[in-house]
């Protein structure tokens, strides 16, 4: 582990679980983002350490924020000349700075794998009998966690937070009237495209990027682009190239490095998302940070370093407001 357990223990009591920066312009908060626009166009995202799991915000994970963030913003470079992204500039360890868009009504998910444990995932509907996933006819026969034929789209619509998001054929999307078709197939081809160059960068890693979700949005100009993030843990799903086939062929679980971790802890402690949350105990919560870093880690090749200052006070200086 490239950061020493102890930083770790001790940032728990310094985690981000918010932010109160007003003076920036209109504040939105997300689950895991607080999202302030400015009356020039700009929007300032936040990425918090509040950790979410089957669309609820469960608590906090030391320098989680600072992770996603760093992450984030090295995969949008590693794209930005294969597809349009909103990123202006990266002022902080916590803070991006994007073009202010109108996000489109729908995320896309890109799945390689047939595998997962929530509501919407397709091994769960597929461990029920069903064979059509959102447009998509899957072959008999398929074991969970097996690789796909091909990569497939599997839209779903955003929910509010609080509410759970509904996956959904293109049909189905474009019927609720949410995007335009053109806006659709358009967002679709780019998330395709990232997909493809993700799990090329991964391969190379001795990573697989297993699924993923991308949000768009339109600029002022009528650009559609990448916006939030890319190909974090907290939207990507990574496992180890190495071990993968063994523990397939074992009917046991890959190893892997994203919230898929906590997923099963909380499955485990009975909860799936209805009613309230059980407390996570520190020892998962520095796990999860623990495998967060190493994600960031064998991405980038790079050692993930924390900054340890108090996070508020620290971006207040490193965005200059009172």
């Amino acid at each position: 582990m490239t950061v020493d357990e102890n930083i770790l223990r001790d940032g728990l009591a310094n985690t981000l679980d918010g932010s109160d920066l007003d003076v920036l312009g209109k504040k939105y908060e997300g689950k895991v983002r607080d999202n302030y626009t400015t009356e020039d166009g700009r929007r300032y995202i936040v990425v918090t350490d509040r950790v979410s799991a089957f669309d609820r915000v469960l608590g906090t994970l030391p320098y989680k924020g600072q992770v996603l963030n760093s992450l984030a913003a090295w995969w949008f470079d590693q794209t930005k000349d294969d597809v349009p992204n909103h990123v202006l500039e990266v002022p902080d360890p916590n803070v991006m700075v994007g073009i202010e868009c109108v996000p489109l009504e729908v995320e896309m998910v890109v799945r390689a794998y047939i595998t997962g444990v929530t509501s919407t995932s397709i091994w769960t509907h597929y461990d029920r009998g069903e064979r059509v996933f959102c447009g998509h006819t899957l072959p008999e026969g398929l074991k969970k966690h097996q690789k796909l034929p091909e990569p497939i789209l599997t839209p779903s619509t955003k929910a509010a937070k609080g509410d759970h998001d509904v996956s959904a054929s293109r049909a189905e999307i474009l019927a609720m009237g949410r995007v335009s078709e053109e806006d659709f197939d358009l967002a679709a081809g780019y998330a395709m495209k990232l997909f493809e160059i993700g799990q090329k960068i991964c391969a190379d890693r001795g990573l697989i990027l297993v699924d993923t979700k991308y949000e768009f949005g339109k600029t002022p100009d009528g650009k559609i682009v990448v916006i939030d993030e890319i190909h974090t843990p907290d939207s990507s799903r990574y496992w180890y190239t190495e071990s993968y086939r063994e523990r397939f062929e074992a009917g046991g679980d890959p190893e892997s490095f994203d919230k898929e971790y906590l997923r099963r802890w909380l499955k485990e402690a009975g909860y799936s998302g209805d009613g309230p949350p059980p407390a996570i105990p520190d020892e998962v919560r520095i796990e999860s940070s623990r495998r967060y870093i190493e994600a960031c880690d064998q991405i980038r090749g790079e050692a993930f370093v924390p900054n340890t200052e108090p996070p508020n006070d620290r971006m207040r200086k490193n965005l200059g407001v009172p």
